[in-house]
């Protein structure tokens, strides 16, 4: 099944939840098949900086073919409260190979004790 067109919430995942060393940070992160899945705005808290950068990174990465979008990206729908309603949306996440090339490219303490 291609990764990019996937829109179910995964079966046999979870959840798992990754501290910072100081513990100020908590952010949970969807498991499945094996890697661990972020959407841009929860690389943009795990790294501390502006999300525009994530996108900008990734939209580099996959120019440059370091990574195959279709292999690193998936799209998972997601329920929402909005205005006191749940809304499905199909969000798109990246795969802990996409994560870590971010990683490498951000310039933030965060980053850098992510790679630690």
């Amino acid at each position: 099944m291609n990764r990019e067109t996937r829109e179910k919430e995964p079966t046999k995942g979870g959840l798992l939840v990754y501290q910072g060393t100081d513990g100020s940070m908590k952010l949970e992160v969807r498991l499945e098949n094996e890697t661990i899945w972020l959407t841009i705005n929860q690389m943009a808290q795990l790294f501390g900086v502006d999300k525009s950068g994530i996108s900008r990174h990734l939209k580099n990465i996959f120019e440059t073919r370091e990574l195959q979008r279709a292999a690193t990206v998936a799209k998972f729908a997601t329920v929402q409260n909005e205005g006191g309603r749940s809304v499905s949306r199909d969000l798109e996440y990246y795969n802990l190979d996409a994560i870590i090339s971010v990683g490498y490219r951000v310039n933030s303490n965060l980053g850098t004790q992510f790679r630690i």
